[in-house]
């Protein structure tokens, strides 16, 4: 399968209603390949469609229509409510359902990490939109932090056999060297590993020796959690 081609003042003002800006390049998606962990689909990630911050000058309208006509039907959006104003738009989810996508919101603090609850969760419906074939994309606010430890936590639950070290160089290859760039993101990703592996699989997935090949069982080393 071929990947899908690739597309990169008031604080509290919507965007919606402001004219389309023609020089706006098309935004810009960064597919991750999931065949390593035998998925045929590519998960797709991106910065903030239509933000307004800085020098980021973004047309809200017409990214989810581009988003729309790259036939993207799920997206997981990692921004709070208070992100989604500050970088006006705050109707994005909204206008997402609009345009006929389901939107699975889960907010992370910026800088923070999701508790393993909420973690459990995007794995498990992230699983769910891959398993249908489903065009998924996962966005925060810069497509860096949340969205690429995010991913990279996909590859691990995933997979029993991908380590937390090409997880990370995985989406770092992807999105850049600023994607999980610190030391706290970087232990925090091994650490899900060993908790999704714990809460997420042991009381739905066979004990060794007893897997179901679409199931496989994570198993995990203690030695990650020392590796960082």
């Amino acid at each position: 399968m071929k990947p899908p081609s690739s597309m990169q003042t008031s604080e509290f003002d919507s965007s919606d209603e402001e004219p389309i800006e023609d020089e706006q390049t098309p935004i810009q998606i960064s597919w991750l390949p999931l065949s390593r962990v035998n998925c045929s689909q590519f998960l797709g990630l991106c910065a903030l469609p239509g933000c307004k911050f800085k020098d980021v000058r973004r047309n809200i309208q017409k990214d989810t229509e581009e988003l729309k006509s790259y036939g993207i039907q799920d997206i997981f959006v990692f921004c709070t409510r208070g992100e989604l104003s500050k970088y006006r738009v705050p109707n994005l989810l909204d206008l997402y359902h609009q345009y006929g996508i389901i939107t699975h919101h889960h907010p992370i603090p910026d800088g923070g990490t999701p508790d393993i609850t909420s973690c459990c969760e995007i794995m498990e419906e992230l699983e769910i939109c891959l398993k249908n074939n489903r065009k998924t994309l996962i966005h925060c606010y810069g497509g860096l932090g949340r969205s690429c430890l995010v991913a990279a936590c996909l590859l691990l639950y995933l997979s029993d056999t991908v380590s937390p070290q090409q997880a990370i160089d995985s989406l770092r290859d992807l999105r850049g060297s600023g994607a999980i760039q610190t030391i706290k993101v970087r232990r925090v990703t091994v650490l899900m590993r060993l908790r999704l592996a714990m809460n997420c699989h042991s009381a739905t997935r066979p004990q060794r020796g007893h897997e179901n090949p679409k199931h496989p069982v994570i198993h995990v080393s203690p030695v990650y959690i020392l590796t960082f």
